[in-house]
């Protein structure tokens, strides 16, 4: 055999995403690396495995279809080598892609990554950030093992591990005169202009918080970034809403900002873990699983501030 595992891992990459460039972000290697995998596989097997479209990515030829079925379950079984090994020594040990909601994952994950580490050094963890949509696709399809996300909108064939509420904060400048109250409602901010955070589970679940009020909030900037929204706040181009509470209590561009209850009458947002249904799980997820459970609860949130009375 005159390929190895890597170079298969480069092509199921690449074939998934359909793109040389997003398949190295994804395996965080150079582009150049995964075009050379690509094209010993094709020299390796006699086969044409992509048909390459000038600055338009890739497709896959019906060859690079099968062998990408099969590079996975190849993949696939040589990961549970690592299973069968370690758990016949009683380690924990072996590679794992955990999936994160992109607006947490920087606050979150480096804390729980550290520590996990440290109690598994042998464990390769890998982290992929995306939506809600992504992260399931991702697990589906076997190139998440596990998801940090949040509980809404899960389908029939995902289990769901609750682990933390998350209260709704009002995001304000830190010298705006709301930001040494207590708790706040949505009418105490008055006609004050709305900053959006444009995710979509985000946007449905902070326009609903209006909505049950009774408010039509004035919308004066949208993004995707939650660190471009702080720092719209932190130049008081407005107020927002959040339910990350980072512990840096400054925005990207150095203004101090003020997270202060929110006190509406809805249900706080789930934090917690999705897995595929009905999938035997490797016991280096079930470890990850068990260090979240241990890591991670309302009171206590890694890389988080701890809540504020309400």
């Amino acid at each position: 055999m005159r390929f190895t595992l890597r170079q298969l891992s480069y092509f199921v990459a690449a074939g998934e995403t359909g793109s040389v460039t997003r398949a190295s972000e994804q395996v965080n290697i150079s582009q150049p690396s995964i075009s050379a995998a690509i094209s010993h596989l094709e020299t390796e097997f006699g086969v044409q495995l992509f048909v390459r479209h000038h600055a338009q990515g890739l497709s896959l030829t019906p060859a690079g279809r099968r062998l990408l079925r099969a590079a996975k379950d190849s993949l696939r079984s040589a990961y549970e080598l690592y299973d069968v090994a370690s758990t016949s020594v009683g380690a924990v040990a072996g590679p794992i892609n955990v999936g994160a909601f992109r607006t947490f994952a920087p606050v979150i994950l480096p804390e729980l990554w550290r520590s996990f580490i440290g109690l598994y050094p042998d464990v390769r963890m890998s982290v992929t950030e995306g939506s809600e949509a992504e992260l399931l696709d991702g697990l589906r399809t076997a190139r998440i093992d596990i998801a940090l996300t949040y509980g809404i909108n899960m389908t029939g064939d995902m289990d769901f591990l609750p682990l933390a509420e998350l209260p709704t904060y009002v995001l304000l400048p830190a010298e705006h005169p709301l930001a040494s109250r207590g708790p706040l409602r949505l009418a105490d901010l008055g006609d004050e202009g709305f900053v959006l955070l444009d995710l979509p589970l985000s946007r449905q679940y902070f326009l609903s918080l209006f909505e049950n009020a009774g408010i039509a909030p004035r919308i004066v900037a949208e993004t995707s970034s939650p660190a471009a929204l702080r720092s719209y706040v932190g130049a008081g181009m407005g107020f927002s809403l959040m339910t990350m509470r980072p512990r840096n209590m400054c925005a990207e561009n150095g203004s101090a900002l003020a997270y202060v209850a929110l006190e509406e009458d809805m249900p706080p947002m789930c934090l917690g873990l999705a897995v595929l249904r009905d999938l035997r799980r490797p016991r280096v997820v079930e470890a990850f699983e068990a260090h979240c459970r241990e890591r991670i609860s309302t009171e206590n949130i890694p890389g988080m501030a701890g809540m504020s009375p309400r």
